[in-house]
């Protein structure tokens, strides 16, 4: 049986493409275009549970997202964040405190990302282009 040992340039590879990707992930959901833009970061059989219900594809996250108000996301780390759904994501007003919109609600999210083999091969040293796989997100609190 044979091991992996990962050199320091792998670890920041690594590092450097989840901090990416994070970025461009939720800015992308945040913005006003995200239910044309977000699927373009997943393929037809990548599958998505979002809450306990879950998706297939390109079209089931499209729809999902169609349905969903706007968000404003915090992330806190690579495992969890903060996330602001409806109206008040965008500009905070005072909402009822029995109301979920406009109030934070933390959740964590698992992503399978894999190589994406139609995006340009990545030179040495450099952050390859992922799709993802396989998503699960869950609210905690």
């Amino acid at each position: 049986m044979s091991t992996t040992v990962f050199t320091r340039d792998d670890i920041d590879i690594s590092t450097r493409a989840a901090d990416q990707f994070t970025r461009l992930y939720y800015s992308t959901y945040d913005s006003p275009a995200r239910a044309e833009d977000l699927p373009k970061f997943y393929r037809p059989t990548s599958t998505l549970t979002w809450n306990g219900n879950p998706c297939q594809g390109v079209d089931g996250v499209k729809k999902l997202i169609q349905n969903m108000p706007s968000t404003k996301h915090e992330v806190q780390s690579y495992d969890s964040g903060n996330v602001t759904h409806g109206k008040s994501s965008e500009h905070p007003v005072t909402t009822p405190s029995r109301s979920v919109d406009g109030q934070p609600r933390v959740f964590f999210q698992t992503f399978m990302l894999v190589p994406d083999p139609a995006a340009p091969i990545a030179g040495v040293g450099e952050v390859a282009k992922y799709y993802v796989d396989a998503d699960s997100m869950r609210f905690v609190g």
